[in-house]
């Protein structure tokens, strides 16, 4: 089964540049990377040494809910190309695992679906999440942290 790993939306990213709030109603922290592997959740590369960027709180659901989690994300401080859209694995996804699990239609955890897998076997777990009927879409998160990475859909 085809799949695409999905970036932030460019409108949400370019309203969080302009100064829009973050999930918890704050506006985002403008930093200076200090050290190199910072991941963008929108280009879906990393931030380097030396960049600006954001770190802001996200929910990656479209309403509050109590399956609707709210973690810190980073993001370039300057506009970057959207990243995604593909099967290939992005190169921000620099750890060793990660946590797949699949949501439904109502922005639910479909249980039995989590998992923490290797990073060159997302793409196979998430092909495995989808064989359930249940499944809207698959988030990618932090196997450490549990911070929010970037979506997974049917192709």
């Amino acid at each position: 089964m085809p799949i695409q790993f999905v970036a932030l939306e460019t409108d949400l990213v370019r309203r969080l540049h302009a100064g829009g709030m973050d999930a918890n109603g704050q506006a985002p922290e403008r930093r200076i990377a200090s050290v190199d592997g910072l991941p963008c959740r929108h280009c879906l590369a990393m931030i380097n040494t030396g960049e600006e960027y954001l770190t802001l709180a996200h929910r990656p659901f479209p309403a509050p809910q109590p399956y609707a989690e709210i973690g810190p994300i980073f993001l370039h401080a300057s506009a970057c190309t959207r990243g995604g859209d593909n099967a290939q694995i992005p190169a921000f996804l620099a750890s060793p695992r990660y946590i797949v699990r699949g949501c439904d239609a109502d922005d639910r955890i479909v249980y039995g679906t989590g998992t923490i897998a290797p990073t060159s076997d997302i793409p196979a777990t998430a092909e495995h999440v989808f064989k359930s009927e249940a499944v809207r879409y698959v988030h990618v998160r932090s196997a450490s942290n549990n911070c929010y990475h970037c979506r997974i859909d049917r192709a």
